[in-house]
């Protein structure tokens, strides 16, 4: 009977062995046995050797003094401002400006590095390590190009502003439609586009329009183009129409640029301080002391001086047609001989001479006699040559078409 026992024990034995499955061993290993240490840098300094603290100057902080109060004796500024000087302008730094101080973990003591931020542009950096070395770091940039158009809202700046346009571009396109477009009567029906890149760094940080390619103006139902172009042996751009003619007249409107006219060209007015009837041969421009006057067209100062009637004035020669004079200056900004460009101040407003308040009187030559400026047909600018005419259509007609598609697409929904 025991051996029948043992028999069935054994039997059961082998069998339950047989049916277990075999024991899997896995060898463990280190989870970070394949991946590279991971170290931040600041600054091309590695944040695992380095500890970067960041300041801002304040008065009467300057190179010496910041390196003083970190462990560096006058002998040891006097070496580094010598060696970096020619690399970077170290009396130029300004104060509110941030800079970092760049240390030793192991030794917070000995300073690495100090870095200056001149600008949003990039930052200086003055290296104290093994060798004294200085170098500036210039952040990437980027060129975003888009295409606004929009209808008057109150007006130009106004309008840009709703459409998240930098309004500093209203000042530019006025500049460009000065001859054409009178921008304090802009009305709702009124519209415009402009096509513009801007400049961004490390392609977040928004800096500014870097230039217009093309603009357009439905001014009271009257179509404007104006596209930039720089003629071949000309020393900068310029603004023309589809066709290449000239944006810009000849002469500017008026004198100044905010006014209001209180007396106008005529053959017989009552004069206001000799108290009788006498031509006028000006346009009077009234505006604060102290505004700035603008020559109209560019030319060569002929006079400046003073007269009983006249008070301060300058007299300007445009060319062999036209001259320009300016009266009752508080100062005159210009010498004889000078050449002047157009938009140039040359003198500020006054009352000098026979004047009873703040004014300019604006007097207009045409071959030898005075006329009235506000009844000319005045010319333009100089003309494109014809033979520059292809190249500039070339350049403009795809710029047309952009901004004509834009135009077309934001007003057909309307």
């Amino acid at each position: 009977m025991k051996r029948i026992i043992c028999g069935f024990l054994l039997l059961a034995s082998l069998y339950s062995c047989k049916d277990k499955p075999e024991e899997v061993i896995i060898e463990e290993k280190d989870a970070t046995e394949n991946i590279d240490e991971v170290v931040a840098e600041l600054y091309g300094f590695s944040l695992k050797d380095y500890e970067v603290v960041d300041d801002t100057l304040k008065s009467g902080d300057n190179l010496g003094k910041i390196f003083g109060e970190n462990h560096l004796d006058a002998t040891q500024v006097y070496n580094i401002v010598t060696r970096v000087k020619d690399s970077i302008n170290v009396r130029g730094m300004r104060i509110g400006q941030p800079y970092s101080l760049v240390k030793y973990k192991d030794n917070p003591d000995k300073l690495a590095a100090f870095i200056y931020h001149p600008n949003i542009s990039g930052y200086q950096v003055i290296d104290l390590r093994d060798s004294i070395t200085a170098y500036t770091i210039t952040y990437p940039v980027t060129i975003k190009r888009r295409t606004i158009a929009s209808k008057i809202d109150g007006s130009l700046s106004n309008s840009l502003h709703n459409e998240g346009v930098d309004q500093s571009l209203a000042t530019r396109m006025s500049q460009i439609f000065a001859w054409s477009i009178d921008f304090f009567k802009l009305q709702p029906e009124d519209r415009f586009a402009v096509t513009i890149e801007e400049k961004y760094i490390n392609d977040t940080v928004y800096v500014g329009i870097s230039k217009i390619d093309a603009a357009y103006f439905n001014y009271r139902g009257k179509d404007l183009y104006s596209f930039p172009y720089q003629r071949p042996g000309a020393k900068g751009i310029d603004y023309y129409d589809e066709e290449g003619r000239p944006m810009k007249s000849m002469f500017l409107k008026a004198p100044l640029k905010f006014f209001r006219i209180t007396s106008r060209y005529t053959k017989k007015r009552f004069h206001p301080v000799q108290k009788r009837w006498k031509a006028h041969n000006g346009t009077d421009y009234a505006a604060p002391s102290g505004t700035p006057i603008m020559s109209t067209a560019s030319g060569v100062v002929e006079r400046a001086g003073y007269t009983a009637g006249n008070g301060n004035y300058v007299k300007v020669r445009h060319n062999g047609t036209y001259s320009t004079q300016y009266l009752h200056m508080s100062k005159i900004l210009v010498k004889v001989g000078q050449y002047v460009d157009q938009g140039q101040t040359i003198g500020l407003v006054g009352s000098t001479g026979l004047a009873t308040g703040p004014h300019v009187c604006y007097r207009f030559w045409k071959n030898g006699v005075q006329v009235d400026p506000l009844s000319q047909i005045l010319p333009t600018s100089s003309p494109m040559d014809k033979k520059d005419i292809p190249a500039f259509k070339e350049h403009v007609v795809p710029l047309k078409q952009e901004l004509d598609k834009v135009i077309l697409t934001k007003f057909s929904q309307e």
